[in-house]
């Protein structure tokens, strides 16, 4: 199976800080690959409220993750404190990508970068919806 690779924009307009718990941490002490997931959630739902949005509620569309896949850098451990830098892209008919990277606050090094797959999506009829166009204009500058 070919590895993955996750190539990143060259833009992040957002980041957020956030420590390692104890909770965080595996059998061997280190960054757990399940809490990477939750630090993406994390940092993607303090990305949406920057702009006033939910995961259920982005100009009035809910969002639902179609796919996602990580790229492990480096190791990260209790005390630590990432920084999470939040970008756009790649949009589609009813959705886009939500790039991720992970690094160490202090030093910079690459610990994890991520893409998330979000479709917008009707919880009510279930069903996908187009990307709301007020949206998609906060990140495509022609």
């Amino acid at each position: 199976m070919a590895r993955i690779k996750i190539t990143l924009p060259e833009i992040f307009p957002f980041y957020t800080e956030m420590p390692v718990r104890i909770t965080d941490l595996n059998a061997v002490k280190h960054l757990g690959n399940v809490e990477i997931m939750g630090f993406i959630h994390e940092a993607r739902m303090r990305f949406l409220a920057q702009y006033g949005f939910t995961e259920i509620d982005v100009f009035g569309a809910g969002l639902i993750q179609y796919d996602a896949a990580v790229v492990f850098k480096s190791q990260a451990f209790y005390g630590d404190v990432i920084k999470v830098e939040v970008s756009v892209g790649d949009f589609s008919s009813t959705g886009c990508d939500f790039f991720f990277r992970l690094a160490h606050s202090d030093s910079g090094k690459e610990i994890a970068r991520a893409k998330t797959h979000l479709v917008f999506f009707d919880y009510r009829t279930q069903k996908k919806l187009p990307v709301p166009e007020k949206f998609k204009s906060l990140f495509i500058i022609e």
